[in-house]
């Protein structure tokens, strides 16, 4: 049984740092390339990383580069997001994902908030 599980997510003021982690179990976790999306109030789920199986390469939705870092350690089956200089407008609900074959798999999300 495939399972994500996100963590590290909470309130913190602008200008602050988060990392947020993805525990995984149920499949080859070092044969897949991970992603985190997100998903704010009334808005669309959108991507935020990607990084490729052995974490060679990495992908970052628009304007998130330079504040973002995605990582994994296949040692622990978790994927990383390192959030730094976070703005009010990053409030969102992260979720991790993979997908292999035909369909793709989803953590239940955390919260951050970034609010002064």
């Amino acid at each position: 049984q495939v399972q994500l599980v996100e963590s590290g997510g909470g309130l913190v003021q602008p200008g602050g740092s988060l990392r947020l982690s993805c525990a995984t179990s149920g499949f080859t976790f070092s044969r897949y390339a991970m992603s985190w999306y997100r998903q704010a109030p009334g808005k669309e789920r959108e991507l935020v990383a990607t990084i490729s199986s052995v974490g060679g390469s990495t992908n970052y939705g628009d304007s998130l580069k330079g504040r973002f870092t995605i990582s994994r350690d296949n040692a622990k089956n978790t994927v990383y997001l390192q959030m730094n200089s976070l703005e009010p407008e990053d409030t969102a609900v992260y979720y991790c994902s993979t997908r292999f074959g035909i369909r793709n798999y989803w953590g239940q999300g955390t919260q951050v908030t970034v609010s002064s």
